[in-house]
């Protein structure tokens, strides 16, 4: 498979810069993907498509507030400071992306807040934008971490072409986030309001949670044309016992799997036995899933319309055939669907 089969052509108008007014009323196009047949609804109607007993696995992974503005010693110059992950938090060690790079060394402190309340030093300079950076800061670690994030601003995808709005501390977060540490949120998550799950779970619809917190590396550019050549950035993952349980038993009763996003399908796909049950798992993966694969775990599959090229494109193509997938979003190019982060969704059936 070919990076240049996932191209087609996105007006930019139709990239989604802001959420729909309620998380249950953006449109979902219903995709069969044995037929190829396409249903256009409102995303409070998905609950129409799956019966008592059928399992929805969401990922309750939390962002937080990545993206710090602060200033270079010295000189005074402005840098934005990316949080990616804590690498020591004893030592107040983070892991971070700096912008721009190119004269920021090691040894260099960075300042942060107006009256210059967070001081950083630059420890390691590991790639041309990465740096690793130790907080310079005596108390305790709750209050560190309460002024660190008070500092910080909601990562916002740079293509929605916006700054951050006091809405996006609520929208760019699922309702039901739970576990911190992603700089992306899992979009397919953003549709489910209280009230619609309330209706699914009186209906009989079962829920469950794995947790992968998500990184750059959703928005990182494919370089190769041959996609068995790309590597996908490692992503932490959780798989709870209870997880486990719930989505074996419902696949031995043959009820409906439903996966809410592609970073809930890299997390099963993730951790499957050789006889496609689900096992328990708390570490890494880096699975990069492209077509032609086959699904070990779901049988449907919830997603937002992603950007050409990108991989998430090419983890729902894998799941729903190519060429229904590729027919299905060049349809909602004419029928002027909203993409991207807070766009339209599809669900595959």
């Amino acid at each position: 498979m070919k990076l240049s089969k996932f191209r087609y052509k996105l007006p930019a108008e139709l990239i989604a810069s802001h959420p729909t007014k309620n998380r249950d009323e953006s449109r979902l196009m219903v995709l069969d993907k044995k037929n190829g047949k396409i249903e256009h609804r409102v995303f409070k109607d998905i609950i129409n498509y799956f019966n008592e007993k059928d399992v929805f696995v969401f990922n309750d992974t939390k962002v937080f507030p990545a993206r710090l503005c602060g200033n270079k010693e010295k000189t005074g110059a402005e840098i934005e400071v990316f949080l990616l992950r804590e690498l020591n938090r004893e030592m107040r060690i983070w892991d971070v992306l700096v912008d721009p790079a190119r004269k920021i060394r090691i040894g260099n402190k960075l300042y942060f807040g107006e009256d210059d309340s967070m001081v950083a030093e630059v420890i390691d300079n590991t790639t041309s934008r990465g740096r690793t950076l130790r907080f310079l800061y005596d108390g305790e670690y709750a209050g560190f971490k309460k002024e660190l994030f008070s500092l910080g601003e909601t990562p916002l995808p740079r293509s929605l072409g916006r700054k951050v709005e006091p809405i996006d501390a609520e929208r760019y977060q699922t309702i039901f986030a739970c576990n911190e540490g992603a700089v992306a949120a899992p979009t397919a998550g953003l549709h489910f309001s209280r009230e619609l799950m309330k209706r699914m779970e009186i209906k009989g619809i079962d829920f469950s949670f794995v947790t992968l917190h998500a990184g750059l590396g959703n928005f990182r550019e494919v370089d190769v044309e041959d996609l068995t050549k790309h590597k996908m950035d490692s992503e932490q993952i959780i798989v709870p016992e209870r997880t486990v349980a719930k989505v074996n038993a419902a696949k031995e009763e043959r009820h409906k799997i439903c996966a809410v996003g592609t970073t809930v399908i890299r997390t099963l796909e993730s951790c499957v036995t050789t006889q496609g049950r689900l096992t328990a798992f708390d570490g890494w993966t880096n699975k990069f899933i492209f077509p032609p694969y086959d699904f070990s775990v779901p049988d449907a599959m919830v997603s937002n319309f992603h950007l050409p090229y990108s991989t998430l494109l090419m983890m729902v193509a894998a799941f729903g055939g190519f060429d229904p997938v590729m027919e299905a979003y060049n349809t909602a190019v004419k029928e002027k669907y909203r993409f991207g982060t807070y766009g339209d969704a599809i669900l595959l059936i």
